[in-house]
């Protein structure tokens, strides 16, 4: 499988938890960066003939806020510059308080076939305290415009103030409404983000309480029929995000725009975070990388061991071998001997256990310091 991910930096308002090159101040950009978002497929394409793409995703940012014909130029661009399977999955990050009925017709037009939208919470209070533009209300408003279409929703956990009846508020609105996924993730708090205040101040929830809400609302989510299939996602049957997987199954994807990293031919690239010289560069017909790195061998193992026990699915022991001509025991004999109790063995495939795969960082510890990454 392969990937491309198409970042679109503008957004109404600025989130308090965003880390994202994003931009709230600067949407009369909007339509020259595409040009030159449009003129880097093409440079990225010449280049990647020979690849069959399986995946697009537009991320931000918020992409449903800027003119909804700049994503169907972008995706026109796409198709005249790459080889897309005919059933790729084609996903279009929404804000609900950026979209409205002309806008989704563009986005059908433009092939659009799945929306991940972000919700994060049910109540409106919470929602304010997070900067978000828009109200559950908003929300429904958006699953009303998309019926009939594949949606995923984003719930977040860890909010100020949050309860257990919060996150089942949340949940049971998603569901309610439609959804075919949910993401529901903990809130990662950045050095630098207005909501790190709070943090400092102790007002958000510790690491404790928010793997309690994660345990209740993953209870919650199966009784619906979600099934966890990565430790923040949760599916119905057969909407699983063949995006997100393909970066689980440490497959190949090409990042295109400002901020961008990609993961080709064993290599490692992200595109420059100045807006000013991303359009500079492409204008001029340069590459606006900031960082290139071929990814070495011992790094390389470790990202498919951590990658493939964020799953469901595991790691598979004859893949691993026939990628990196060793055994997982030879490669990591006392990590698999410290972490046993943690692990199962499925067949041919090693699986974090269930109860432990919230906590898989610290399971995942002895394995990068025995491989040295």
């Amino acid at each position: 499988m392969a990937g491309i991910y198409i970042h679109i930096p503008f957004c109404r308002h600025k989130c308090s938890y965003c880390d994202f090159t994003s931009f709230p101040d600067k949407i009369e950009y909007a339509e020259a960066y595409m040009a030159c978002l449009y003129k880097e497929l093409k440079m990225r394409g010449e280049e990647l003939k020979n690849y069959e793409f399986d995946t697009v995703y537009f991320g931000g940012g918020t992409p449903s806020y800027i003119p909804p014909k700049l994503i169907l130029g972008a995706m026109n661009q796409v198709r005249a510059c790459f080889r897309l399977k005919k059933d790729a999955e084609i996903t279009l990050e929404l804000n609900p308080g950026t979209i409205g009925e002309a806008k989704v017709k563009t986005y059908l037009q433009a092939g659009i076939n799945r929306f991940s939208i972000g919700l994060q919470t049910a109540i409106d209070d919470q929602l304010a305290d997070l900067g978000r533009i828009h109200n559950a209300h908003d929300y429904v408003f958006a699953t009303k415009l998309l019926k009939g279409q594949n949606f995923s929703t984003d719930v977040m956990l860890g909010l100020k103030n949050q309860t257990k009846e919060d996150v089942a508020k949340t949940i049971e609105l998603a569901a309610a409404c439609g959804s075919k996924h949910i993401s529901m993730y903990a809130l990662t708090v950045e050095d630098g983000t207005p909501i790190y205040t709070d943090y400092l101040n102790g007002e958000l929830p510790d690491g404790d309480e928010v793997a309690e809400l994660y345990e209740f609302g993953r209870k919650l989510l199966e009784e619906k029929g979600y099934k966890r299939y990565e430790v923040s996602n949760f599916a119905l049957e057969g909407y699983e995000s063949k995006h997100n997987l393909n970066y689980w199954k440490r497959g190949e994807y090409i990042g295109v725009g400002i901020s961008a990293s990609s993961f080709m031919m064993g290599k490692r690239f992200t595109n420059t975070f100045d807006l000013d010289e991303y359009m500079k560069c492409i204008i001029s017909g340069f590459y606006p990388a900031v960082t290139s790195e071929a990814v070495d061998e011992k790094t390389a193992k470790f990202e498919f061991l951590m990658l493939a026990l964020r799953t469901k699915y595991g790691v598979s022991m004859a893949e691993y071998k026939e990628k990196f001509g060793a055994t997982l025991a030879e490669d990591f004999p006392h990590a698999l001997k410290l972490a046993v109790k943690y692990l199962e063995l499925d067949g041919d495939r090693l699986k974090i256990k269930d109860e432990y795969l919230y906590v898989q960082n610290s399971v995942l510890m002895p394995f990068m310091e025995e491989i040295d990454v």
